[in-house]
């Protein structure tokens, strides 16, 4: 079987996929430094996910109608500007000092904004720019260029920032214009989805709410997600435990930083290289609660290496889970409502993310970093557990190449009778 890379706007997208994500991990590792150093605030750490997290609500729905009615590739290329945009801004800031929190707030809220507007179209095109017998295998290689991305980006961000701060968030902005050019390139999202001619409106914003709720499957796989890294998320502290506790320093930070990604790249390449063929869902909600014991030995563990090894084994788990999450979603989801499908992930996605961020500097500042982190492993375990009850039809997938789309009427509407796997 060829390649998905020899597909051309399949690599052009993963390449805007790796410039973006490369930005925005160096990004976030100066970021997290510059706010926890101001006043020394784990809450802070928390306020910067809370501020990212903001526009999902308002902007994830009409983001997804958006990304289903008009050019997929147009609107993915206005969220890649917006993030160059802030990565200016944040350049601008530490040269003025980077002395008052408020700004990084305020660029974190853009942030968002260009992930509400981005995400929903750029998850919803890459199902088009390969054959579906290559998703699968599509998919991982994506994974496999975004987790090298993921482990370049913080390493080379924490390098740079301790040479020059500024240097991290011009560099950033040249990727951000590499990734844009790369879209702009895309054959592929060059006119609006079908969606049966009918005009935009409310009912048809909540078609990918509707599908999804009526799907057990998907609302099993995405809900587990949500809950399992909310409470199990680890990452909004890890300047906390840098600082604090391993007293590793900027660079430090940066290796903690690409440790998952280092676990996540081993698992996305033992993927491509054999993909999994049975018991999807039992796999699915064991990788989840092995998350879940990763967690509770890094929040435990007083050694680098250590550390080390939790976090790039969380990675790696993870990353079995969230393959299995994106194989799912358009599997079960038609092309012309996996824009709005794609906007409800995110949201998910988001939440568990930037307000489980939120949710690890709160807990951090009420009982200290380390109990926050064990507490939040062990819950995330049980999560695991209670999923087999909640969506027995989730625990019950087995061949991934058995699900098929939902039946959804001509004006795009998910209708009654809705298979559960």
């Amino acid at each position: 079987m060829s390649s998905p890379l020899r597909h051309r706007d399949f690599s052009l997208y993963v390449a805007a996929t790796v410039a973006t994500a490369i930005a925005i991990e160096m990004s976030f590792v100066a970021i997290g430094w510059q706010v926890y150093e101001i006043r020394g605030n784990p809450l802070d750490l928390g306020l910067v996910g809370l501020a990212m997290f903001a526009p999902l609500p308002l902007l994830a729905l009409p983001a997804g109608h958006l990304a289903d009615r008009y050019p997929r590739r147009t609107v993915l290329a206005l969220a890649i500007g917006l993030d160059a945009v802030v990565a200016i801004g944040l350049l601008l800031v530490t040269r003025s000092g980077a002395n008052q929190t408020w700004p990084f707030f305020a660029l974190a809220f853009g942030t968002g904004v260009a992930s509400a507007l981005g995400a929903p179209a750029g998850r919803a095109l890459t199902p088009s720019l390969v054959p579906q017998a290559m998703l699968v295998r599509a998919l991982a290689q994506r994974s496999v260029a975004f987790q090298l991305s993921v482990i370049g980006g913080p390493a080379l961000g924490g390098l740079l920032f301790a040479v020059r701060p500024e240097l991290v968030y011009g560099v950033a902005t040249a990727f951000s214009l590499l990734a844009l050019a790369a879209v702009l390139a895309l054959r592929a999202g060059r006119v609006g989805v079908r969606i049966g001619g009918v005009s935009p409106n409310f009912r048809s914003l909540l078609d990918g709410v509707r599908l999804v709720r009526r799907t057990p499957v998907l609302l099993g796989a995405i809900s587990l997600d949500l809950f399992a890294v909310l409470f199990g998320g680890a990452v909004a502290l890890l300047p906390v435990f840098a600082k604090d506790v391993l007293e590793v320093g900027p660079a430090g930070l940066g290796i903690l930083r690409s440790a998952p990604a280092a676990g996540a790249l081993l698992a996305a390449i033992v993927l491509v290289r054999r993909p999994l063929q049975r018991h999807a869902g039992r796999t699915l909600l064991t990788v989840v609660a092995l998350y879940g014991l990763t967690i509770v030995v890094f929040g435990l563990s007083e050694t680098m290496w250590l550390s080390l090894v939790a976090l790039a084994a969380g990675g790696g788990v993870d990353m079995v889970s969230m393959v299995l999450r994106q194989t799912i979603l358009p599997l079960v989801t038609p092309d012309e409502l996996r824009g709005r499908v794609n906007a409800v992930e995110m949201v998910f996605i988001s939440a568990s993310n930037e307000l489980g961020a939120f949710e690890s500097g709160v807990a951090a500042a009420l009982v200290g970093a380390v109990p926050a982190v064990v507490i939040g492993g062990v819950v995330t375990v049980g999560i695991a557990v209670a999923w087999t009850r909640f969506f027995p039809a989730l625990a019950r997938v087995d061949r991934l190449d058995e699900l098929r789309p939902t039946f959804c009427s001509p004006g795009g509407n998910p209708q009654e009778r809705i298979p559960t796997a």
